[in-house]
């Protein structure tokens, strides 16, 4: 099954319990498994930093999932937990051995920061 790597990151409430939380909803998902994640790194902002700090880290899931369909439900997990997904900036995003060949999900395509990392 291929193995995709997500960006994880929260910075209101209780930051933690929140990436625990979409960590548990990804893994109670048909069709991935979540088989590891990071430590959880505390983390200054970075562009606008008139707001609270992050907490970030990533996520390794197996799944049987197409590429955009892993996104969609990324981007659903996403709103489900309070975040506004328009213009959302999408950290690197790989499913299998290499990055997605789909121009939408390639990154750097979608969302970069000035530059051209996120």
């Amino acid at each position: 099954m291929p193995r995709a790597f997500v960006g994880l990151g929260s910075n209101l409430g209780d930051r933690e319990a929140t990436i625990l939380a979409a960590v548990a909803e990804l893994d109670a998902t048909d069709g991935i498994a979540v088989v590891g994640v990071s430590s959880l790194i505390d983390t200054e902002p970075v562009g606008n930093v008139d707001q609270p700090r992050f907490l970030n880290g990533v996520a390794a899931l197996e799944t049987s999932l197409p590429a955009r369909e892993l996104l969609g439900l990324l981007l659903a997990v996403e709103a489900r937990f309070g975040r506004d997904v328009q213009g959302r900036e999408l950290a690197q995003f790989f499913v299998g051995d290499s990055p997605n060949p789909e121009p939408a999900l390639r990154p750097g395509e979608r969302g970069a920061s000035p530059g051209g990392r996120i």
